[in-house]
């Protein structure tokens, strides 16, 4: 099947790349369409019914008629000149917020992309009068807005509204300030988004120079880029395509995180491709293009195809999650991956073959052979004091995984810790008013009868609230309209998101609406700080599914490829370890160096994922290449020495492009701990795991490494002991 498909694209080239250009730019310019109407920003959603904070979600929509894609800004109003605000103040700002609820907020575009592919997030906010400070020093607006915050367009409606806020209240001698989550992230992001720009122009032109500096080509710089842009357009329209046809929802970070994974593995294939490529024109030089082209295709071909279902097959075990949330990111990157495989036995084939030698042009390398270099000297450090090279390596790795000792998970959203606008405003708000009032705890009750309620009936749960310690303040209970729900609102001490809040939603509010639920009716916890608990319980069940299920099946197909026993094994304990080290090195930083209140909780999962699942790419790349050495006639340490000669180039400079590729995610908010711990992950990965202690492994058991089927060494075709006479073979000077 493999060779099928590599075949027919090195004889059909102009036919494949023309049908990849044309679903490159189709899905690219519908990706961004579809994918807005398939991902969600509310935590809770993900949540299964089953937890007590999604149950007060449903009612919350279901009774109170809460949208579900809702999201809240709280708008600060004060005088300008500070004093407190008076009656006549008040009622101004009741008039100017009157005004801007009957105001539709345009959406602004972009004069270079069709309005038909954006969708028009263009709407009238709905404004109510929330709270004032009990100094009266502000008045605080409750302004809903309907899209995800982390949508573009709903992000261009903020500005324009805040814009439009800020001169109308001036015009009123008045001062307004903004908080809430689409604030904080329209904010954090303007603040990023030089330095977001900058770290993606930096890390396409590194990898141009790094193409250039290792293949003095143009094609061979700028054919990477192309090529997985092409691919990586198809993988996106996949995805958003396989989500609606499923109903799955994906989570606002999803794209994202698609597209620095696309970007660095699909770098990776096509350069394990163009390095064999290389040699073979190099060996054979009378070969023609397109058949060298085929011959590297097929057999690079299936250590791809490998490395790729590795991580499908990882991802996929994310299915068997409860926590929503990742139960969709593991198809959506499976279903990118297998597009990106796809795209890498016919797409990059074919322009090899239709390239052929000029795809190296203008270097004359093809024309001689290469000295050997530091990889040549690495391999022979590494075979000669095997046993120093591996304890060196572990004891490395060890350090690191140290770090592990008191680990704590962060269940809040993320925040960079930047001190934004929002950031400011929300301060303000909690010197006056409890940190909660912007995003309060919810109880919400019902009849088990589904009859009617009153508000004496939950007075007493009411007064009981008033008594936890940790709960500012207590609302009014409000009854939904045909009064068979009602709502009390808690507005704790300690911000929605820290870990305080979590523990207070958790615990004693929970334990006091348990204890005093009157009879007759169900009470259930819902809001920010009940949904991060519930995210939090989820997330420990998951991890204690999906780690071992992804560990067997990663090993399972080890075990087809390398046909061995011994040689699965040792490369799971390797890429276990690099994986304690490099959770161990983030926690380090984060938790302990720079005082976070934990690792975000995210960030063991998914990294485990990433960095077992790309780590073991570089291992089946370097395990496959010694086993194929190790068929030669000589010592295994010699098999292990050319294996690291050969593959040690590629391997480095595909290590060094994917970690610079997640590098670029510590410019998105909230996302630098993720950044920091996959470039770490990948970079150890490659350079330690795959280039020192798999081949130092290699090296200490020699042939028995393949137990038990051993590779045995062979002279054109037959065993060593039917050509004992012959003449060694000469050396071959390709590589990965």
């Amino acid at each position: 099947m493999i060779r099928a498909l590599t075949g027919y694209s090195t004889r059909h080239p102009w036919k494949v790349i023309a049908l990849w250009a044309v679903l490159g730019v189709v899905l690219s310019a519908l990706a961004p369409t579809l994918i807005a109407r398939v991902t969600q920003h509310q935590t809770g959603d993900f949540l299964p019914r089953s937890y007590d904070s999604a149950a007060a979600l449903h009612i919350a929509q279901e009774q109170f008629g809460v949208n579900p894609d809702a999201t809240t800004v709280t708008v600060l109003v004060a005088r300008s000149d500070g004093k407190a605000l008076s009656a006549a103040d008040q009622e101004r700002v009741e008039t100017e917020a009157a005004k801007l609820s009957q105001r539709r907020v345009i959406m602004p575009r972009e004069d270079d992309v069709p309005q038909f592919l954006v969708p028009d997030r263009s709407q009238t906010p709905r404004i109510a009068p929330a709270m004032t400070a009990p100094d009266r020093s502000f008045e605080l607006l409750s302004v809903q807005l309907i899209g995800n915050p982390s949508d573009s367009g709903v992000q261009g409606v903020y500005r324009t509204f805040r814009d439009a806020t800020r001169t109308q209240f001036s015009e009123a001698g008045m001062r307004t300030g903004f908080a809430g989550s689409l604030a904080d992230t329209v904010d954090t992001t303007d603040a990023h988004k030089t330095a977001a720009t900058v770290a993606s122009a930096l890390v396409m032109g590194l990898i141009v120079l790094l193409n250039v500096l290792v293949f003095r080509s143009v094609l061979a710089a700028l054919l990477p880029l192309l090529a997985v842009a092409v691919i990586g357009g198809v993988a996106s329209g996949a995805v958003a395509g396989a989500a609606m046809v499923t109903g799955r929802k994906l989570d606002a970070g999803t794209p994202g995180l698609i597209s620095v994974v696309l970007l660095g593995i699909g770098i990776d294939y096509l350069l394990f491709l163009l390095f064999r490529f290389r040699e073979q024109l190099r060996n054979r030089p009378e070969q023609s293009a397109r058949e060298a082209a085929e011959q590297v295709s097929g057999r690079v071909g299936t250590a791809i195809t490998s490395a790729a279902l590795t991580i499908v097959a990882a991802f996929a075990t994310l299915g068997l999650a409860t926590f929503g949330q990742f139960r969709s990111l593991g198809p959506a990157i499976a279903v990118a991956v297998l597009v990106m495989l796809l795209g890498s036995l016919t797409l990059l084939p074919a322009l090899l073959a239709a390239a052929g030698r000029k795809m190296f042009w203008p270097s004359r390398t093809l024309r001689r052979k290469p000295n050997e270099g530091r990889a040549a000297r690495l391999g022979a450090l590494v075979t000669r004091r095997p046993l120093t090279m591996l304890t060196a390596s572990v004891a490395l790795l060890a350090a690191l995984a140290a770090g592990l000792i008191g680990i704590r998970m962060d269940y809040g959203r993320g925040e960079s810790g930047d001190r934004t606008p929002a950031a400011a405003t929300a301060a303000e708000i909690s010197r006056a008013l409890p940190a909660g009032v912007s995003d309060p705890t919810s109880v919400f009750v019902t009849a088990t009868d589904g009859g009617t309620l009153t508000t004496v009936g939950v007075d007493g749960l009411s007064r009981a609230l008033t008594q936890v310690k940790g709960v500012g303040k207590v609302a009014r209970t409000v009854l939904n309209e045909d009064r068979r729900a009602a709502r009390i609102d808690l507005y704790p001490t300690a911000a929605p998101q820290s870990r305080q809040a979590r523990d207070l939603a958790s615990g004693p509010i929970r334990a006091v609406v348990a204890q005093h639920t009157p009879a007759g009716m169900t009470a259930h916890v819902g809001g920010t700080a009940a949904i991060f608990a519930d995210v939090s319980t989820a997330v420990d069940h998951d991890l204690t599914i999906v780690f071992p299920v992804a560990a067997a099946l990663i090993a399972l197909i080890l075990l087809l490829l390398l046909r061995s026993l011994l040689a699965p094994l040792m490369l799971i304990l390797s890429v276990g370890l690099g994986f304690a080290a490099t959770l161990g090195a983030a926690t380090l930083l984060f938790q302990h160096a720079l005082g976070r209140p934990g690792v975000n909780f995210t960030l063991p999962l998914v990294l485990f994922l990433f960095v077992v699942a790309l780590g073991t790419d570089y291992n089946i790349l370097i395990a496959d290449r010694i086993r194929e050495e190790m068929q030669r006639p000589g010592p295994a340490r010699a098999a292990v020495a050319r294996a690291v000669r050969h593959t040690a180039p590629a391997i480095a400079m595909a290590g060094l492009v994917l970690a610079s590729s997640f590098a670029t995610l510590a410019t998105t908010p909230g996302s630098e701990q993720v950044a920091f711990a996959m470039t770490l992950g990948i970079m150890l990965s490659a350079l330690v795991l795959s280039l020192v202690l798999v081949p130092a492994l290699a090296a200490l058991f020699g042939r028995a490494l393949w137990w038990p089927v051993r590779p045995r060494p062979t002279v054109g075709g037959q065993s060593r002991r039917r050509a004992t006479a012959s003449a060694p073979e000469p050396e071959r000077v390709t590589s990965y």
